[in-house]
This record gives structure tokens, C-alpha cells and sequence, in this order.
């Protein structure tokens, strides 16, 4: 028990010293936790943005106005044997006309129309987004550069909205690696401010750590003390992140997702990890990365 208190009396004493380097480690600390706190939900929104848009790519085939019950039946099948479809969805004049005045602002536009000019259509989604263009190519047999060869009669021509939906996965996509380039950057400076306190702390002890030497301290009687003070700082400033990352959800996301925001009422809900255990996740990261941070500063520069 006395050995415990020694080495975290050694430990506190030493963070006191080094004032200025701790303070500037637990800043440090504080400041990742609380980033990582916000752009974890911030990528897991995305995640789920981009799984949602290609869930929605899709091509469709027009299909001619004069083509029977039993052309379109053919033409479904036939689609739904090439390889990587998913499935083939029949949309009617009716559907189509009703989908687009959903989508449309200015709803008299549709409603102005005298007659349907929408044709029906085979909606086709595959098992992956990005074998899309190889199945229209397929369908309309205009594989190798060939002229339109429909592989139907009743099917016209190909459509699709997969240029703005591949814009949206392509941002997301892109958001995605931003923020795990970030993260990783935070995680690395923390880190390496951690070292940094900690190696000033083995320096303006140097002379301690030779007499401990002399008189035959183990590698690990020495080490302790450092150590101690990674978890310490890990700890100070994953405690003092966690209460700001508390004060800013009570404050200003939940009352904001209270009153009609959709973005942060989204954000809450597609977070798969509920608020409490991201919580308890990056305080248990915190200490760790900080104590990782205090290893490996001490395999480098601590030659006992």
C-alpha cells in the first residue's frame, strides 16, 4: 500500500512541477474527446446518409405505350435473371405522374396537364449501386458500344436520376474520410503532447531516476510514477470534455431537435451508439490514449 502511495505522490508531484506542459496536455485531451464527441455522430449520420443513397440508385426503362400485359410480364423476367439485379419493380402511368408532382414545388404545374405524359416504366435496383451502368447496358443492349438493341420489345428507353444521388454518396463518402483523417490527427497530437510532458518530466528527473538506479529499483518501480501521470491527465481531461459535451447536449441539441430541427433530430437518431456509452467510450479512450502516450515516451527515452 505504501509503494501505491509513493508512486502516485511522485506522480502529482511532477504534474505540479511541470505545470505548464500538464496544463497544455490536458487542453489537449479535453480539446480531442470533445471533437471526437462531435464528429463520431457526425460520421455515423453520414455512414447512414450514404447507405441510404445507395439504397435508392436505381435505373428505369421506359416502356412503350402500346406493350401488353404479357410483354411487360416477359421483360420483367428477363431482367430479373441478369446477374446483380435485385429486384424489378413495375411503376404505372398513375404512379409515375403522382411521384413527380410529390417531388415537384409548384404542384399546378402537374395539375395544368390535360393528359399523362409519363410512360410506365421497369424500376430496376441492384444488389450494388455500382453494377447499375452495366446492367442498363445490358438491358438495352448497348453492351461493347453496340446500337440500342432493347433485350424486350416493349421496353423504349433508359432514364434515371443517378447523376444527383451519385453526387450525394460521393460527398458523404468524401465526409466520411475527412473525418477519420481528422479524428486520426487528433488522436496523434494528443498523443504526442502527452509524450512531450511526460519526457520533460523524466528530464527534470533524471538525476532521481539514476540514484533510484543505484540502489537497485526495478524497470517498473521507476516507470509507475510516469505512468500514473498519463492516466492522471487522460482522466482530468476526459472529465472535464465529458461535462462539456453534456452542458452542450442539454443546451443547445436537445432543445434544438425539440423544436423541428430535422438535421440534429436525424443526427440523435441514427446514431447507433446512444449518448451515455459514447460517453463512457471516449473517457475510457481518453485515459487510454493518454497512457499509451506515457509508454511509449517512456520505452524512448527512459533507459533503465
Amino acid at each position: 500500500m505504501s509503494r501505491v502511495i509513493f508512486f502516485f505522490s511522485e506522480a502529482f508531484r511532477a504534474l505540479r512541477r511541470n505545470g505548464a506542459p500538464t496544463l497544455a496536455a490536458v487542453v489537449t485531451t479535453v480539446v480531442t474527446v470533445v471533437l471526437l464527441g462531435v464528429l463520431i455522430p457526425v460520421f455515423q449520420t453520414a455512414q447512414a446518409k450514404s447507405d441510404e443513397v445507395s439504397n435508392q440508385l436505381n435505373v428505369q426503362f421506359a416502356l412503350f405505350g402500346s406493350a401488353t400485359n404479357a410483354e411487360i410480364a416477359a421483360a420483367k423476367g428477363k431482367i430479373e435473371g441478369l446477374p446483380g439485379v435485385s429486384s424489378v419493380t413495375y411503376i404505372s402511368k398513375q404512379e409515375a405522374l403522382k411521384t413527380l408532382k410529390s417531388e415537384l414545388n409548384d404542384k399546378s404545374i402537374v395539375e395544368e396537364l390535360h393528359t399523362n405524359p409519363l410512360p410506365a416504366s421497369l424500376q430496376v435496383q441492384a444488389d450494388d449501386a455500382s453494377d447499375l451502368g452495366q446492367i442498363e447496358k445490358e438491358v438495352m443492349g448497348t453492351t461493347g458500344g453496340a446500337k440500342p438493341n432493347p433485350i424486350s420489345p416493349a421496353i423504349s428507353n433508359s432514364f434515371s436520376r443517378q447523376q444527383s444521388q451519385q453526387q450525394i454518396a460521393k460527398v458523404t463518402s468524401a465526409l466520411k474520410i475527412v473525418l477519420t483523417v481528422l479524428m486520426a490527427l487528433l488522436i496523434v497530437a494528443s498523443l504526442m503532447l502527452i509524450g512531450n510532458t511526460i519526457r520533460l518530466s523524466i528530464f527534470t528527473r533524471r538525476r532521481e531516476v539514476e540514484v533510484m538506479r543505484l540502489v537497485g529499483a526495478t524497470r517498473s518501480f521507476i516507470r509507475w510514477p510516469f505512468l500514473i501521470e498519463g492516466v492522471v491527465v487522460g482522466f482530468i481531461g476526459g472529465a472535464l470534455a465529458i461535462l462539456i459535451l453534456w452542458i452542450g447536449k442539454m443546451t443547445i441539441v436537445d432543445p434544438l431537435s425539440e423544436n423541428g430541427n430535422n438535421a440534429l433530430a436525424t443526427a440523435q437518431h441514427n446514431s447507433s451508439i446512444p449518448f451515455p456509452a459514447l460517453i463512457l467510450i471516449l473517457f475510457g479512450a481518453a485515459i487510454v490514449v493518454s497512457t499509451i502516450g506515457s509508454g511509449i515516451t517512456l520505452r524512448r527515452f527512459l533507459r533503465v
